[in-house]
């Protein structure tokens, strides 16, 4: 009997990921068993809300337990995450970070309730909302007409931005550009398009989807995405680098990804991770996310933890030339 209660913790070992303990191996065998959270820190039915109530649908499905959307909207996500960060470690609470939430706060805060990098575990980019650099019907036919138009004019075009992402990517393409435009403040995307037609801007970076409408209804030109990997549906739309003749110009994106509270264990995030890979290959999925103005992928938690670092030091940079803070 022994001899065969040891074989039996031996193989269970073996069959864990590295580092992983016995204990580690049980709590996920049989994980979960009651409701899981995923915290999002924006109100409902914005896009990272869509994203998690798509994956949270699934993953119940799957699992066999509820999946609660916990709305946490406020403070540009700190309010979220910091909610996120104090919860169990135990992979009942989860949360669907945006990137101002992992890489942008640290610098635009003196101090935040949380540490992007110590307080979270890392599972998987989830989405990435593609954007584009409009101009009105009547503005300039390609990005180079506008780099030419801006150069000629330097410090007399305004660009429009209603978050923090869409300021900074205008930041980086008119640095790479040698290009002088204001930036013009909005609160929100829906108002930066309003801008853009009543004249208050004369470009704008915003969310394809918000633009994508009024574009079809022949009142704005999308010039180019600022993201080289997009869906089939902005496939005619040429990447911003490209369009612009900037090679150098990096990609640039609204990205979500799912972590869990520091020290859940790592069974336990192995085990969601595959759950996630599983639920954002699914074609349906997919298509309903990519009709939101979403686009699925996913990587390993490594990846991600990466990515995230890699972020940081890109946008630390552009914060500080700019100078912004907000508080």
């Amino acid at each position: 009997m022994r001899r065969a209660q040891r074989l039996i913790a031996v193989l269970l070992a073996l069959s864990l990921p590295a580092g992983a303990s016995a204990e580690e191996g049980r709590e996920a065998a049989s994980f979960p068993n009651r409701p899981i959270h995923i915290i999002v820190p924006f109100p409902a039915g914005g896009p990272s809300d869509l994203v998690a109530r798509l994956i949270g649908q699934r993953m119940a499905e799957d699992w066999g337990q509820p999946v609660v959307i916990d709305n946490r909207p406020g403070a540009n996500t700190v309010i979220g995450a910091q909610a996120a960060a104090r919860a169990a470690p135990d992979g009942y609470t989860l949360f669907m970070a945006i990137d101002s939430t992992l890489v942008m706060n640290q610098y635009l805060y003196k101090s935040l309730p949380y540490d992007p990098f110590a307080d979270f575990a890392p599972i998987s980019l989830t989405a990435k909302t593609i954007s584009v650099l409009a101009v009105r019907a009547d503005g300039p036919a390609n990005v180079k007409a506008l780099i030419v138009q801006a150069r000629a004019r330097p410090g007399v075009l305004n660009y429009g931005g209603g978050t923090i992402t869409a300021r900074l990517m205008g930041h980086l393409f008119h640095k790479a550009a040698g290009l002088d435009i204001i930036y013009v403040p909005f609160k929100g995307t829906p108002d930066t398009l309003n801008g853009l037609l009543s004249g208050s801007a004369d470009l704008i970076y915003a969310a394809n989807p918000i633009v994508a409408p009024v574009i079809a209804g022949g009142k704005a030109r999308a010039l180019a995405r600022l993201d080289r990997d997009a869906p089939p549906s902005m496939a005619e739309i040429p990447p911003l680098a490209d369009a612009a003749g900037l090679p150098g110009l990096e990609d640039i994106s609204v990205w979500l990804g799912l972590v869990a509270p520091r020290g859940t264990p790592k069974a336990i995030i192995e085990k969601i991770h595959g759950e996630l890979v599983k639920v954002l290959d699914n074609p349906a999925l997919k298509e309903r996310s990519e009709q939101a103005g979403s686009y699925p992928l996913t990587t390993t938690p490594e990846e991600f933890s990466a990515f995230i670092r890699k972020e940081a030091d890109r946008w630390a940079k552009v914060i500080g030339e700019l100078g912004l803070k907000f508080d």
